[in-house]
């Protein structure tokens, strides 16, 4: 490995990702997710040390991005997902200054859940937020006390995040997913709206809807799966969140 270099847990990588972010984008997925989201899909993150994670500097990260930097065109670049990212945010401002030297557009992909305004964790996001040019900060439940049993942590922290980037008017794309009988009723989603309002950042809102796919991970891993006889939201409450969540205003 090289020196003057982090080192970074790497979980996985999406060398054409359509889904996280502006164009094409080259992916990493990070190692490591304080969250427990009975929903997740891919609960093989969580684990900070786990033994089948990559662990890689982030020129050597950099330089495997580059090889596809030609299929990014003028919108695409480099988003840096989980687990969740903010738990190495050496690795991370190393890796999205060394990007942003080459021009490269960068996204963080985050839930926000380590975030405080508090000691050495603050003055390092900062220096992260300085390479970071947008934001995609998912929010799964707008009720504090039905995201700690649907995470396994309030929401204090994530919704502090959101306001601290309306402050610093960092762009931002507001991430839900959308799960019946968890968080589709309408009030939580009108909540929801009300808060996102309040914010003079926001540049999309993007309604995912829940999926089974990851359920196979759960049983892989000795899980079992807290969401079962839980289906996919109908397209009609979908479109019902997209109305009530006000997408076109931003999309």
């Amino acid at each position: 490995m090289r020196k003057n270099s982090r080192i970074g847990r790497i979980h996985s990588i999406e060398s054409f990702g359509a889904a996280d972010g502006p164009g094409v984008r080259f992916v990493v997925f990070m190692q490591g997710c304080p969250m427990r989201c009975q929903f997740c899909h891919n609960p093989d993150t969580w684990k900070v040390n786990d033994i089948h994670s990559r662990r890689c500097t982030a020129e050597d990260l950099l330089d495997q991005a580059l090889k596809y930097q030609q299929y990014w065109g003028a919108q695409g670049g480099i988003t840096v997902s989980g687990g969740e990212p903010l738990l190495q945010l050496d690795f991370l401002a190393d890796f999205f200054q060394k990007a942003k030297l080459k021009g490269i557009h960068t996204t963080l992909d985050t839930c926000g859940q380590p975030f405080t305004k508090e000691g050495s964790f603050f003055t390092k996001f900062q220096t992260v937020l300085a390479f970071t040019d947008l934001i995609l900060l998912d929010i799964k439940h707008i009720d504090t006390t039905c995201h700690k049993k649907l995470t396994g942590h309030q929401n204090y922290s994530i919704l502090e995040l959101a306001r601290y980037l309306s402050e610093v008017n960092k762009p931002v794309w507001i991430r839900h997913v959308l799960i019946p009988k968890i968080n589709d009723q309408n009030a939580y989603l009108k909540k929801l709206d009300h808060f996102i309002q309040e914010l003079t950042n926001v540049e999309r809102v993007e309604v995912l809807p829940y999926h089974t796919m990851g359920k196979i991970k759960w049983e892989n891993l000795g899980y079992e799966y807290p969401l079962t006889g839980i289906e996919p939201p109908s397209k009609q409450r979908i479109k019902n969140a997209e109305k009530l969540l006000h997408i076109d205003r931003y999309n």
